[in-house]
């Protein structure tokens, strides 16, 4: 089933930020739990993860309210990441094809910055970001083929 979710990025302390939002809105986490970048299989042609990062969040959820479920990563600048405020936080689309998929990620991408062309990723997923002519960051998320 298609959902919209909130996805946030943090410099290095994406688990100390879910811990504190954990304890505001309770629950568990979900999606699996915790997965750190040392979770991440070697990926050809990638670097490897430095040895400082191994232990970060590559990705973890929060359902938070209504369905609503919050999500994060840390993003180091050791992989060329830069953040800040404002451009940590990011709409993330799941459609429910990967043409719907495609066909919101040419829309919402046109006239924007492709910053991740769609692709199909080691965690099963078809994925790609991109940020709209208005500077509104987007994630896609297809698991279905």
């Amino acid at each position: 089933m298609a959902r919209v979710n909130t996805y946030l990025n943090f410099p290095r302390n994406t688990e100390e930020a879910f811990n504190f939002y954990k304890s505001v809105f309770g629950g568990e986490f979900s999606g699996g739990g915790v997965a750190r970048f040392r979770d991440v299989p070697p990926q050809e042609g990638a670097p490897a993860i430095a040895d400082e990062d191994l232990d970060l969040i590559m990705h973890i959820e929060l359902p938070i309210l209504g369905g609503h479920v919050l999500m994060g990563t840390d993003a180091p600048e050791s992989m060329g990441f830069k953040v800040n405020f404002g451009n940590n936080v990011y709409i993330s689309l799941e459609p429910d094809t990967r043409a719907e998929t495609k066909k919101l990620f040419d829309s919402l991408s046109a006239g924007g910055e492709v910053t991740m062309e769609l692709q199909d990723m080691f965690w099963g997923a078809y994925y790609g970001s991109c940020i709209d002519k208005f500077g509104v960051q987007w994630m896609f998320n297809c698991v279905n083929k």
